[in-house]
């Protein structure tokens, strides 16, 4: 434990971060102009960062680089020459949400820091020291947490631990939010929420309504600043102030407030720690909610957290509201490649082209004849505006090289048809290297040779069942696999079982809660229990997060050999983004499920990425997408708590546009998920799919009844309107 507790402030400029470290912060978070979670932020340029450090070390002081957002394949090339020159000038942490980057950092920058960003999604010790074990020096959990849970993280990991102690607050667990990305395109994992939990909503129990237009999403902002005494005494590391978004004002006067008060704590102790009330009023005029509430430390949730009425805030609303208002458009980015072309008088014009970021495909060809110039000869500039046109096809020329010899001349059509023909012919040697890497898995191997005439392997189906009239009606389908949730089996353990020790062909997968937290150890002992007399009725695991997948790892090491636990499985939810968290996750992992975020060229890419790791690609082709997963009730901020009285319970939440998007209560756990308004089928979608590859599509069953389930497994889509999500549109 730390002598002092280290006090974090934001800068969303280098304005903020003058304002933070002139009012006490002991350490600075910022991000850059890349790679960072508030993507609307002014940031910091290079210089400014580089001039930043010197500063902050000049005084003693530390600067944390926020890199804490999912990165696609395609940036991944650029992150070296991003942070080198931060690392050079002696960066004191990295914080990460992408296991691709997390293990990219770990490799190239071995001597920098890392810090396991909030994203991450850590809920408990397993998670932590799983973590720990990867390399992390320090983590940021869940906000969720409750002060007792963070005690134990760090009670028994020893790690460092930085937790929020002001500022706003999502209503998701950070990281399993997906609000914002499907119904506008703008992804919190890519740093561009919409914020549409700041949109109001109605509650509704089938068609009671229980709760009029309000915001039953937007949680007050935390402010903790009369309960430090208890988080020093916890043990906390950084005390972390949220607020990058906000003015340089904010930065300062906030971090003044909370430097004064720490000082007073480690002069005169817990029994002459008193707050003003005029620092109090003071935080409340700056730029924080109407309302206030010491986030989760103290309770798990609550209605008096939310801030039903005015979400706002109250200077600069207006920017605010402006901008989560402010409609975004993107188009899938081309690929981009590069080009060389040779021009000499008296030889054909000579062109090479290839991808800047893949292997193996590339074209040459040679045009026309360069004739002697008899008046203007060509320039490098016209040779480069000519070729540098891709028009509506797949690429994008991001270098174009001329070595252009002598006064030549040649058509300006001649150009173009060069440049149409590479177009045309590296198209297709990108196409058929993908197809090459394609898995050759139940393909007789004297007729690999013969493969070209196959458009695809036939991919297998995979279902997720919650109930077990889902269970019963998918298993009369021809599937291969069936994912089983872990509450189903503790729910209905005599059905469930005396159901798995039928005989069949197909495998039989345990899908474990989407969140897992301390209150959770007496379901892992039940579900154990279960398992010992169950276990060998199952394949294998599915985990959607960190703490799952280090507690299925525990179980394999307890069960000391290969069994059902050593086949883990990681969901959508347990990004992996890039062929970097491909390699990082097939340490653990057999198989990975896609993300619901990449569009279907990314998906190609990251399948062969991870078919190189030796790892199977798994494609969710239908579902109601868990737009997110809450630790606050609707049903006890719209009425009463129920105390898990019925499994399953459904709510309905409205919003503006009439439009209603389901909510499962989960009492187990107590948890809420809400689901999108509409389904998520990729029926449509036969050629995204195709160029995606998966080794498995898989149905996930929520909602659903026995006679929907067998319907969708047949093709028979009886719904009009659902969405593809970013199959075909993708996120920035």
């Amino acid at each position: 434990m730390n002598d002092f507790v280290e006090l974090l402030a934001p800068a969303g400029s280098y304005e903020a971060f003058l304002g933070a470290l002139n009012a006490g912060a002991d350490a600075v978070y910022l991000g850059g102009d890349r790679f960072g979670a508030r993507a609307y932020a002014e940031n910091l340029d290079t210089e400014q960062i580089c001039r930043a450090l010197h500063i902050a070390h000049f005084y003693g002081r530390k600067i944390y680089l926020t890199v804490n957002t999912l990165l696609k394949e395609r940036e991944l090339s650029g992150l070296y020459e991003y942070l080198a020159p931060f690392y050079e000038a002696g960066l004191d942490g990295v914080i990460v949400q992408d296991l691709g980057v997390f293990r990219y950092i770990k490799e190239h920058f071995p001597n920098l820091p890392l810090h396991g960003s909030t994203q991450m999604t850590v809920t408990g010790k397993r998670g932590a020291a799983f973590l720990q074990e990867q390399g992390a020096v320090r983590i940021v959990p869940a906000r969720e947490l409750s002060l007792e849970e963070v005690r134990q993280i760090k009670a028994q990991t020893g790690m460092a631990v930085e937790c929020f102690i002001h500022g706003a607050m999502c209503y998701c667990y950070s990281g399993q939010c997906l609000f914002s990305s499907m119904l506008g395109g703008r992804s919190g994992n890519r740093g561009r929420c919409a914020q549409p939990c700041r949109l109001p909503y109605e509650i509704y129990d089938g068609k009671r309504r229980i709760s009029g237009e309000g915001y039953p999403l937007s949680l007050k902002d935390m402010c903790t600043l009369e309960y430090l005494p208890a988080l020093i005494d916890a043990g906390i590391d950084s005390f972390k102030i949220e607020g990058r978004m906000k003015r340089p004002e904010y930065a300062a006067g906030v971090t003044a407030i909370y430097r004064k008060y720490i000082d007073l704590y480690y002069q005169k102790g817990a029994a002459g720690y008193r707050v003003d009330s005029a620092d109090m009023d003071r935080l409340r005029g700056l730029y924080i909610r109407s309302e206030i509430q010491t986030g989760y430390y103290e309770r798990h949730n609550g209605r008096e957290m939310v801030t039903l009425e005015k979400p706002g805030y109250q200077s600069s609303d207006e920017a605010v509201l402006t901008q989560v208002r402010a409609d975004y458009l993107h188009e899938p980015e081309k690929m981009p490649v590069q080009i060389h072309a040779t021009v000499r008088v008296g030889e054909p014009l000579r062109l090479r082209m290839c991808p800047v970021q893949e292997d193996g495909a590339s074209v040459e060809i040679a045009g026309e004849t360069v004739q002697p110039a008899r008046n203007a000869p060509l320039t490098e500039a016209d040779i480069r505006k000519q070729l540098c046109k891709t028009g509506e096809s797949l690429l994008t020329v991001t270098d174009c090289e001329v070595c252009l010899e002598g006064d030549g001349f040649v058509p300006v059509r001649a150009l173009n048809q060069l440049r149409r023909e590479a177009v045309e012919r590296l198209e297709q040697a990108v196409i058929a290297a993908q197809r090459e890497n394609e898995p050759t898995e139940g393909v007789p191997k004297d007729n690999r040779e013969n493969r070209s005439s196959e458009r695809i392997v036939q991919p297998a189906i995979d279902c997720l069942v919650t109930t077990y009239e889902q269970l019963a009606a998918v298993s009369e389908a021809d599937c291969r696999r069936i994912y089983l949730e872990s509450d189903l089996l503790l729910a209905e353990p005599d059905r469930i079982g005396a159901f798995l020790e039928r005989k069949d062909k197909r495998c039989y997968y345990l899908a474990l809660p989407y969140i897992l937290r301390d209150r959770d150890e007496r379901y892992l002992g039940r579900l154990e229990a279960l398992l010992r007399e169950y276990g060998k009725q199952f394949s294998g695991a599915l985990v959607r997060n960190l703490e799952s997948l280090a507690y299925v790892r525990e179980l394999a090491e307890k069960e000391e050999g290969a069994s059902w636990s050593d086949r883990i499985i990681a969901d959508a939810g347990l990004y992996c983004f890039n062929g970097e968290a491909a390699a990082f996750l097939g340490t653990y992992c057999k198989e990975i499920t896609l993300p619901y975020e990449l569009n279907a060229g990314e998906a190609s890419h990251l399948t062969k990425a991870a078919r190189g790791q030796g790892l199977q690609v798994n494609q969710i082709a239908y579902s109601r997408i868990p737009m997110m997963i809450t630790a606050n009730c609707l049903q006890k901020t719209g009425e009463r708590c129920l105390s898990g009285n019925e499994r399953g319970r459904t709510l309905s939440l409205k919003d503006r546009q009439g439009m209603l998007f389901p909510v499962v209560l989960n009492c187990e756990h107590c948890y809420n998920v809400i689901y999108n308004a509409v389904p998520y089928s990729l029926h449509t979608a036969k050629r995204e799919l195709e160029r995606i590859g998966a080794s498995a599509l898989r149905y996930d069953f929520a909602l659903e009844d026995g006679i929907q389930c067998q319907k969708i497994l047949k093709g028979v889509y009886s719904f009009t309107d659902y969405t593809t999500g970013h199959c075909k549109r993708g996120v920035e």
